[in-house]
């Protein structure tokens, strides 16, 4: 019985490897790896479609979870969002250490790496294959050093996000989530719950900056309303920001941040009670 259940398994698993291959067959593929991650299966190949460039994207569920370009520039974000990350710094200069919750290919820790000396982070990603991957395609090891070469640190957790958060170590002058599965948002790190974590982990005067990602080509926004409605529960001031690449995104990115200090974003977006939807709460 249990046999049979490994095969099924196994044909299942070989089935959604062949439909991920064939789809990406539309795109320019140099050098692809098929992996399987928690999940299910992933491609990383390097691509010019939409991205100029050549960059190796690492893509599952259908979208890119993450991308990096290659030689000199492999410390440089390819994605708009992750830039946008980097405005903390705009608001806490001061920032030291950081933490991050979910890894992918370490886009934004290498930005941090490159551009900020000094900054301790630690980032935390539950998958040990997604780990495995930006160590030997994303240039993971080339952001441990030069962190610590510019007298910082990057350390890598293998662990669920709530998890960590339940007992994280900080003092942390910010928090950044940007965890899925696929392209769908891990619900139990954007809960009350989970912001209070979240909150009770940050420095006073900590920021919490969260990508929010919406559906059907830019016409739902249900998320970022819900996100939007819990994180006021839990902090005094929150913000939100475009954070989308016009030349490659099927949907749009939005960066949400949260703070009991003051936020001084002059580009923020307006919004009313009547764009707030449903606080997200653990379900019972």
């Amino acid at each position: 019985m249990h046999a049979k259940r490994g095969k099924l398994g196994l044909g299942v698993a070989l089935g959604a490897a062949a439909a991920i291959a064939a789809a990406a067959r539309a795109f320019v593929l140099h050098e692809p790896h098929l992996l399987w991650t928690m999940s299910g299966p992933a491609l990383v190949y390097t691509t010019r479609r939409c991205l100029g460039e050549p960059a190796r994207v690492l893509r599952t569920g259908g979208v890119y979870q993450s991308a990096t370009y290659l030689g000199e520039r492999r410390m440089e974000p390819v994605f708009e969002y992750y830039r946008a990350f980097g405005r903390l710094f705009e608001l806490r200069p001061d920032a030291r250490h950081v933490l991050a919750i979910g890894g992918g290919g370490f886009a934004f820790p290498k930005l941090v790496a490159a551009r900020h000396p000094g900054v301790r982070m630690d980032v935390v990603e539950i998958d040990p294959a997604v780990v495995r991957a930006a160590h030997r395609w994303f240039f993971l090891d080339d952001a441990i050093a030069l962190a610590r070469a510019n007298g910082g640190d990057l350390r890598v957790i293998c662990d669920d996000g709530r998890s960590f958060l339940e007992d994280a170590p900080g003092p942390y002058d910010a928090v950044v989530l940007d965890a899925f599965v696929g392209e769908k948002p891990v619900r139990s790190l954007a809960t009350v719950e989970a912001l209070r974590l979240a909150r009770r982990a940050l420095a006073p005067g900590g920021l919490l900056l969260m990508n929010v990602v919406s559906r059907d080509g830019g016409a739902d926004v249900s998320f970022l309303r819900s996100t939007v409605a819990t994180a006021l529960v839990v902090f005094s001031n929150v913000r939100v920001l475009l954070a989308t690449d016009a030349t490659h995104d099927e949907e749009d990115n939005y960066l949400l941040v949260a703070s009991d200090a003051s936020l001084d974003l002059c580009d923020a977006i307006s919004y009313d009670e009547g764009f707030l939807g449903e606080v997200l709460l653990d379900e019972a």
